[in-house]
């Protein structure tokens, strides 16, 4: 009987053996010999060239969008003086970044920074599955902004291609009831980065969606950064929620 979660077993044959089977698992085909030492310089160069393309991205990306990033964690600072709360949306690893950049605003990571109130508008499975089996995954984000939002509040989108249809919606819910709206998009922007609803878009220009979402976690940390930094020279202590 094979092992779980491994191929055949050595009774297999070099001539059974697939492509997958002979790289991962060299030691169960007597006939197959894998050189180590190649394989070992295939991954430093493979993991060298990532970590180039990536340290290029974020450089083009401060060069070209410095200003824009800037202005945008500005915005963001003087809405959490006046005591707004972040509304984060996104779908899959999109949905992940947002609730990083929750997590991180709501329980800052480095000592001195003070918590910002966020919420992550995938958190609440409940919520969602009973959205999304009532009245459409498309309104996921919809109703939870008009639940949560009030005027002021910041709804920060995040869309890997700047098309996601419940994440533009939920944008365009956040600025019909005067949220600031912020999108973080990929490739050339997408809808995202030309609907009239987004206040402020910064794109991560490329065709490579795991280098997009690098770039996102970038723009998304920076302005945590930036946000903590300027209120802290401000000196000013976030205004308490009304009705909190």
């Amino acid at each position: 009987m094979s092992e779980p979660g491994r191929p055949g077993g050595a009774e297999r044959g070099p001539e059974e053996a697939s492509e997958y089977d002979r790289l991962f698992y060299p030691e169960l085909f007597g006939g197959v010999r894998e050189d180590l030492r190649a394989l070992l310089d295939q991954v430093r160069r493979s993991t060298v060239e990532k970590a180039e393309e990536t340290v290029a991205l974020r450089r083009d990306l401060w060069q070209r969008d410095q200003a824009r990033i800037v202005e945008v964690a500005k915005v963001m600072a003087a809405a959490f003086a006046r005591g707004a709360v972040l509304l984060a949306l996104g779908n899959g690893g999109s949905s992940t970044d947002a609730q990083d950049l929750a997590s991180e605003l709501s329980w800052p990571c480095l000592p001195g920074w003070r918590p910002l109130p966020a919420l992550v508008l995938t958190h609440d499975v409940a919520a969602v599955t009973a959205i999304a089996n009532d009245v459409g995954f498309e309104n996921i984000f919809v109703r939870q902004v008009i639940a949560f939002g009030r005027p002021g509040d910041i709804a920060f989108g995040i869309s890997t291609s700047g098309n996601s249809a419940n994440v533009l919606a939920g944008l365009v819910q956040a600025k019909r009831q005067g949220l600031i709206t912020i999108g973080l998009s990929g490739y050339d922007g997408g809808e995202m980065a030309r609907s009239p609803a987004v206040d402020y878009c910064i794109t991560v220009t490329n065709q490579h969606v795991p280098r997009i979402q690098e770039g996102q976690a970038t723009v998304y940390h920076t302005l945590i950064a930036l946000v903590q930094r300027i209120l802290a020279e401000a000196a000013v202590a976030p205004a308490a929620r009304a009705g909190a």
